[in-house]
């Protein structure tokens, strides 16, 4: 396997790996989802499975607790966001905000594996989309697995002002789409195409002999 496909694949797992571990934890910590369920097998049942009718503050799983990181500028708190990053397109009908979400993230997949194809794994400049296309690639098929699942995704990190200013809330799988995104801004400024030779016009050479 080349080396440029292993790093593809070693930082996309690891982001999905994390992803989904830390959104188990923000369930089972942070939810009563678990509560009346003692075994590993139940819990990913319960999280994977078909969500219950939305209850309190119309969330599918009844939060119990928030944790306070740093108070009055960042805490976990457990959220659920049927849209898209940030909260966008929610307000559409499940039955277009659906298919729409599949639509994209699978063109998504297909684009960054094509894009990430075209590099050759050997140019220095390149580091910047080497990584940074795995770490959207691992964080978009993060979210897509809750899509999914639950056809909403787990969110928990939030940041906030005094409790009057708020940023919608993310998880990791949102932040590891920002700072790919970030590194192939970085890459689109600094990966510059090499300058093709120019071609002497015929008979430019026996002038010169």
């Amino acid at each position: 396997m080349p080396r440029k496909y292993l790093l593809l694949l070693t930082v996309a797992l690891g982001v999905i790996v994390l992803d989904q571990w830390t959104k188990y934890l923000v369930v089972r910590d942070l939810t009563t989802r678990f509560d009346d369920r003692p075994t590993l097998g139940e819990r990913l049942s319960a999280m994977y499975g078909e969500p219950p009718a939305p209850g309190l503050y119309n969330l599918h799983y009844r939060p119990k607790r928030a944790i306070e990181v740093l108070p009055e500028f960042f805490r976990l708190r457990y959220a659920e966001n049927p849209g898209a990053a940030w909260g966008l397109f929610r307000t559409l009908p499940p039955n277009v905000r659906g298919p729409l979400f599949h639509v994209v993230s699978l063109a998504a997949v297909v684009f960054i594996t094509w894009y990430f194809s075209k590099l050759s794994g050997k140019d220095p400049q390149e580091r910047w989309a080497l990584w940074g296309l795995p770490l959207v690639l691992g964080g978009a098929i993060g979210n897509y697995i809750d899509r999914i699942a639950r056809a909403f995704v787990i969110d928990f990190l939030e940041a906030h002002w005094h409790d009057q200013v708020a940023w919608p809330s993310f998880n990791i799988a949102d932040s590891a789409i920002v700072v790919g995104v970030g590194l192939l801004m970085v890459d689109a400024f600094v990966r510059k195409e090499e300058p093709k030779p120019k071609k002497d016009a015929p008979g430019a050479a026996d002038a010169r002999s």
